[in-house]
Formats: structure tokens, C-alpha cells, sequence
């Protein structure tokens, strides 16, 4: 009898620990997960290069800060999704480095990033795309080149993501992962504490959903997001895929360490997706 009341004891303190554990995790979550920067201290006029810039309205009110670089004669239309840190101003020599490689270009600012009202969650980043490929799709003129969304670090999720809102003709997921467990599943606290956690940026399984050509471009010494995480990602990718490996290259390299191999790789896969776009074309 004693020994069963000890056991009914312990089972009600285990639980009121998850109970307390789960409602930290989760209040605190977004705060351990989002690095951003408000403001917006450089554009690409700094480089010289005009650029549109524009307010997209989120379905719960929120105002997105969004720039276009526009480019007459583009190898492709890249809708950019950054990573983690920062804002468009920290993101806008990769932004001026694709345009200067022959792309039309548009950004934004992820809510509570930048010039961006709100603050970020999971769930609102999602809420962000929608609005972000909606204005797109319906805002900017049509493109007249093969349309790729470009997901870095965080936000190969949300471009994972947008090719299931409206898919585009190819995706490039850079210094990704499969998803946020399998990133934290080298410290065995985290991947503990993640089970109570409501995020989940299951970038795999976004792709699994939209099934469309994909390059996995990582670099081998990155410090932030192991390889073998983009290895896994792509190994968990269905249908036309391609991983390219930047020798020697860690997470924030801007310009990226072996400049030719990353570039050519890019060419390459858009000339690949032009190829399939082509084809499927009604004739």
C-alpha cells in the first residue's frame, strides 16, 4: 500500500514537472529560436543598384518590408528566403551577388526582422510566406524565366514551405536540415526539451509535399548546421535532386568560399529546371 502511494506520488510530480517544463519551453521558445535585427541601415543602393521596395499585408495584419531587384534579361526569377540573423540589410550583399550573376531577385523581412511589423514564430513565418508568394504571384509582373525559391539556413523551411503554397520551378535549399530535432539531436538536452516544443521546421517533409526539383548546396566545414545534416536532407528529398558540396565552406560565408563551384552549380540547376519547364510546356 505504502509502496503504491509513493508511485502515485512520483507519477503526479513527473507530471506536474512536464506540465511546468512544456509551458516554459514554450514561452520562451520563439526568444531561443529567432536572432532578429530591427531597422534597415543598408539596400542595395549602396552597391549602386536601384531597387523596389514594397509592404506586404500578412493575413493577421502584419506589414513585411520586401525588395525587388529587378533584372531586364534574368537567368531566372529567385524569391529569397534568409536565414536566422539579422534582416534584409545583414542578407543584402547575397541579395546584390545573386542580381550581379544575371538574377531578378525579390526578398523580405520575415515578421519582427527589419522594417517588419510583429514579432516572429514558427506559425507566423508560415503566415509571412503566404502572403510573401501570394504578393509574388499576384503583385509583380509574370515572370519570363524559370522561377526558383532560395531557402538559406532557416530559410530553406520556408521555401520548403512555399513550394506547397504555390509551386515554383525549382527549389535551392542552402546550409539546410531536415528538421529542428534533427539539429538538436546532438545535445541530448535539447533534443529532450524539443519534444515539449511546438516547433518543428520540418523542412523534409515540406519537400516530400511539394516534390519539386531541388539543389542541396552545403558546405563541408559548416559550424552552424553540420554537413551531415544537409546530407540527410537531401537524402530524405524525393524527385529530382541535386547536392552540391562547398569545400571548405562554413554557414556565413558571404561571398561563398569556392565562388566558381557554387556558382556554376546554381547555372547549372537552372538550366536544368528551364530544360524540364520547357519540355512540359504544352506545345
Amino acid at each position: 500500500m505504502e509502496w503504491s502511494r509513493r508511485a502515485l506520488w512520483l507519477i503526479g510530480v513527473a507530471i506536474v514537472v512536464i506540465v511546468v517544463v512544456r509551458w516554459l519551453v514554450r514561452a520562451y521558445e520563439a526568444h531561443l529560436a529567432f536572432f532578429p535585427t530591427r531597422g534597415e541601415d543598408e539596400t542595395p543602393a549602396a552597391s549602386d543598384l536601384p531597387f523596389t521596395p514594397a509592404t506586404v499585408t500578412t493575413s493577421d495584419g502584419e506589414h513585411l518590408r520586401s525588395w525587388h531587384l529587378v533584372h531586364d534579361n534574368p537567368r531566372a526569377r529567385i524569391v529569397y528566403f534568409h536565414g536566422n540573423g539579422g534582416n534584409l540589410s545583414l542578407w543584402c550583399d547575397v541579395l546584390v551577388d545573386l542580381w550581379r550573376q544575371g538574377y531578378d531577385v525579390v526578398a523580405f523581412d520575415y515578421r519582427g526582422y527589419g522594417e517588419s511589423t510583429g514579432a516572429p514564430s514558427e506559425q507566423g513565418l508560415y503566415r509571412d510566406v503566404d502572403a510573401f508568394v501570394r504578393f509574388v504571384h499576384e503583385r509583380l509582373p509574370p515572370a519570363t524565366a524559370p522561377l526558383i525559391y532560395w531557402g538559406r539556413s532557416l530559410g530553406t523551411t520556408m521555401a520548403a514551405y512555399a513550394a506547397t503554397v504555390r509551386p515554383p520551378d525549382g527549389v535551392v535549399l542552402e546550409a539546410g536540415f531536415p528538421s529542428m530535432r534533427a539539429v538538436v539531436r546532438s545535445s541530448p538536452v535539447l533534443w529532450v526539451l524539443s519534444w515539449v516544443s511546438s516547433y518543428e521546421f520540418p523542412t523534409a517533409r515540406w519537400m516530400a509535399a511539394a516534390r519539386v526539383p531541388a539543389l542541396v548546396v552545403h558546405g563541408d566545414a559548416d559550424s552552424v548546421i553540420p554537413y551531415r545534416l544537409g546530407q540527410q536532407l537531401y537524402a530524405q528529398l524525393p524527385g529530382p535532386k541535386r547536392l552540391v558540396t562547398i569545400t571548405g565552406g562554413d554557414h556565413n560565408d558571404a561571398p561563398p568560399r569556392d565562388a566558381k563551384a557554387y556558382w556554376e552549380a546554381v547555372a547549372g540547376f537552372v538550366a536544368e529546371v528551364r530544360e524540364i519547364t520547357s519540355s512540359s510546356r504544352p506545345r
